[in-house]
């Protein structure tokens, strides 16, 4: 009978133990397995392509207007997508318009997300009587609808790009501080914010070093949905008349303006901005839904 002999391990070494993918690893596999989410980032890089890097390749006229061109039909000379009714080359406009609900959505997205993970940490963390007052006053600006405000001080103010970003973000800053409020409430019992406040270490440190850092995860998944709806308040404004004024445009403006020539068959006054609207906030929406899989704990496997 032959034996076969265990391998030695030399004096102060180690049986190698298999390599554990790193959580940042982990979580980008996750991320990439889900289809509509890659398929997502693919759109939502070509629209950015398309609205910042496009002007550069097809450069047009989009601060005075030409009637004697107006509302000529896609595959005209020079004119690709046709254009408006003021005449204004469409394709040009579609890469103006797209900067300028992009720059809205994402802006009035990030900062409501900002100001709403502050406030439902401070709101979560502090309990109490902070807490129930906080709720509050958020639960009596929920049961307004989101649209009533907005057409107000839309009304009320003069429709702008900096004024359309507060007034969208003083509204969508709600559902995150919903989200964080009740995160905060988990995580305020932990064992290491509990060792933080045994070391003297105060309520902000709490909020800005444990409480938000730990509910990053829900934080930038409820981000991508905010802008998608910031992306989509824009639109309803505009098609309500309450847009940036002109020369600037947007796609919702486009949209709405394009609406008016529904009978007259300009169909390309009304596709192309519709189909750019409902692409980026579908885009958005996909990528969400992939960064809530990628950081959901059950599928770290």
């Amino acid at each position: 009978m032959s034996t076969t002999a265990a391998p030695v391990t030399a004096p102060g070494q180690e049986e190698a133990a298999p390599a554990t993918p790193s959580l940042a690893r982990r979580t980008l596999r996750v991320f990439t397995g889900n289809k509509l989410a890659l398929t997502g980032v693919v759109v939502l890089a070509l629209l950015l392509a398309f609205s910042y890097l496009g002007p550069l390749l097809h450069s047009t006229e989009q601060i005075h207007t030409d009637l004697s061109r107006a509302n000529l039909p896609p595959g005209s000379p020079g004119h690709l997508l046709g254009t408006t009714d003021l005449g204004y080359d469409m394709l040009g406009r579609l890469m103006v318009a797209g900067r300028t609900s992009l720059e809205i959505g994402l802006a009035a997205g990030l900062l409501a997300t900002l100001f709403g993970t502050v406030y439902g940490a401070i709101a979560g963390y502090f309990g109490g009587w902070v807490d129930a007052t906080m709720m509050r006053v958020t639960d009596a600006a929920l049961a307004i609808p989101a649209m009533f405000l907005l057409v107000v001080v839309a009304a009320i103010v003069t429709p702008g790009k900096g004024v359309l970003i507060m007034i969208i973000a003083a509204v969508a800053w709600l559902s995150p501080a919903r989200l964080v409020r009740g995160e905060a409430l988990a995580l305020r019992d932990r064992e290491y914010v509990q060792a933080m406040r045994m070391m003297g270490g105060g309520g902000a440190r709490a909020v800005f070093k444990h409480i938000v850092p730990n509910a990053i995860g829900t934080v930038i998944v409820n981000c991508t949905f905010q802008i998608a709806d910031a992306i989509l308040y824009v639109s309803y404004l505009a098609f309500l008349g309450l847009s940036i004024p002109p020369p600037s445009a947007d796609w919702g403006s486009m949209l709405s303006a394009g609406i008016t020539y529904t009978q007259n068959g300009y169909w390309w006054l009304i596709f192309p901005p519709g189909i750019a609207i409902v692409l980026v906030v579908a885009a958005f929406n996909f990528i969400g839904d992939g960064l809530r899989d990628a950081f959901e704990v059950r599928l770290r496997k």
